[in-house]
C-alpha cells in the first residue's frame, strides 16, 4: 500500500528556482519564455468548422485547451512545430470527454455523448469524420500518424464507465482508470512524436497513473462542494475516515493521512517513471513535460501538511511557463 512509500513525499528537499537554475539556460531562453502566450492569449473566437477542409478547427482545439486545460495548453506549445496541432487535437479530445461528466444532468445523456465519440472515431478510420472541430483535427492526426485506434476507444470506454459517479473502491481501481485514460493519451502522444519504445511506454504508464492520482486530489475540493467524494475507499477505511469528513472539510490528522497516502502513491509513480529516463529516447521527452506540474502540486501539498482544502493549492502557478521551458531545455522529465 501507499503507506510504505511515504518517506519520499514527506522528506524535505530543495524547492523553487534555486534547483531549476543549477544549470543556467542560455540568455536567449529568457526572451523565448517571455513570448510564451499567457492565459489572456489566443482570445480569438473560432466558429465551429463545417467540414474537413475548413480552417479554424486547429485554433478551436487550442482555445479549448487554453480555457479548460491550461497546463496541457502550455505543454503543447513546447512540442515540435510539425506535430503541435496533432498533440492539441489529442488533448482537446480528452477535454471533450472529461467535461461530459460535469456537463450533463442525466447519465443517459452522457452515454449518448460517449456514443457520439465512439462513432466519430470509427468514422475517422473510414475517412468520414463528423463536422465537429475536435473530431476533424483528430482525424487529421489519425491519418498523418497512423494512431492506434485501440487507445482512443479505451479512453472513451473508461470515461463512459466513470459516468457512474462512484468513489474508487481502491487505489488500484484509481490507477486502472488513470492507465486507461491518461496513460493511453500518452501512448498516442508518443506515436505522434514517432516514438515506439518499450522504455518510453513504461515511463508513460507511470506518468499517466501519477497524473490520474494528482487530478483526483486536485479536484477533491470542487467535488466536495458538490457533495461528492472520489478518493479511494480502501485508504479512507484504513484511516477511519468517512466521506462526510471530506464533505465537512475536516482537517484533522486522519484526513491528512488519507491525502498523504494517496499523494505518496503519485510520487512513487513519478519516481518509477524517472528510473527509465536513461533509456527513453530524447524525442519522447515533450510528451512527459506534465511531470513539472505534477511535481509542483505534490510539493505544494507537502508544504501545507497535506491539507487538501488549503487555499494555496487552488492558486495558479505563475512560474509554470518558465519551469516548463527550462525542463524542456534541459531535456529531462
Amino acid at each position: 500500500m501507499a503507506t510504505s512509500m511515504l518517506g519520499p513525499v514527506r522528506g524535505p528537499g530543495p524547492f523553487g528556482l534555486a534547483r531549476l537554475f543549477r544549470h543556467r539556460p542560455p540568455r536567449e531562453a529568457w526572451e523565448r519564455v517571455r513570448r510564451l502566450p499567457g492565459p489572456s492569449a489566443v482570445r480569438r473566437s473560432v466558429a465551429a468548422a463545417s467540414g474537413p477542409g475548413v480552417p479554424g478547427s486547429d485554433h478551436y482545439c487550442l482555445e479549448l485547451l487554453r480555457k479548460r486545460d491550461y497546463e496541457s495548453y502550455l505543454c503543447s506549445l513546447l512540442f515540435p512545430a510539425e506535430c503541435r496541432s496533432a498533440v492539441s487535437a489529442l488533448r482537446a479530445f480528452n477535454v471533450e470527454l472529461a467535461q461530459v461528466k460535469d456537463s450533463v444532468s442525466e447519465k443517459t445523456i452522457g452515454r449518448m455523448r460517449m456514443q457520439f465519440w465512439k462513432k466519430a472515431v470509427e468514422d475517422m478510420y473510414c475517412d468520414n469524420p463528423p463536422h465537429q472541430p475536435v473530431a476533424i483535427e483528430l482525424w487529421k492526426a489519425v491519418k498523418r500518424y497512423n494512431l492506434t485506434k485501440r487507445w482512443l476507444m479505451r479512453i472513451i470506454d473508461e470515461r463512459e464507465k466513470n459516468l457512474d459517479d462512484k468513489a474508487y473502491r481502491s487505489i488500484q481501481e484509481l490507477e486502472n482508470y488513470a492507465e486507461n485514460t491518461q496513460s493511453s493519451l500518452l501512448y498516442l502522444t508518443l506515436e505522434v512524436l514517432g516514438v515506439r519504445d518499450l522504455h518510453a511506454d513504461h515511463a508513460a504508464s507511470h506518468i499517466g497513473k501519477a497524473q490520474g492520482i494528482v487530478t483526483c486530489l486536485r479536484a477533491t475540493p470542487y467535488h466536495s462542494s458538490r457533495r461528492k467524494v472520489f478518493l479511494p475507499m480502501d485508504v479512507c477505511v484504513q484511516h477511519g475516515v468517512s466521506q462526510e469528513d471530506f464533505l465537512r472539510r475536516n482537517q484533522d490528522k486522519r484526513v491528512r493521512d488519507v491525502v498523504y497516502d494517496v499523494a505518496s502513491q503519485a510520487h512513487l509513480h513519478l519516481k518509477h517513471a524517472r528510473s527509465f529516463s536513461g533509456s527513453v529516447p530524447s524525442k519522447a521527452l515533450p510528451a512527459f513535460l506534465q511531470t513539472v506540474s505534477l511535481e509542483n502540486y505534490l510539493k505544494k501539498i507537502q508544504r501545507v501538511d497535506f491539507d487538501i482544502f488549503h487555499p494555496s493549492l487552488q492558486q495558479k502557478n505563475t512560474l509554470l511557463p518558465l519551469s516548463l521551458y527550462i525542463q524542456s531545455w534541459r531535456k529531462k522529465y
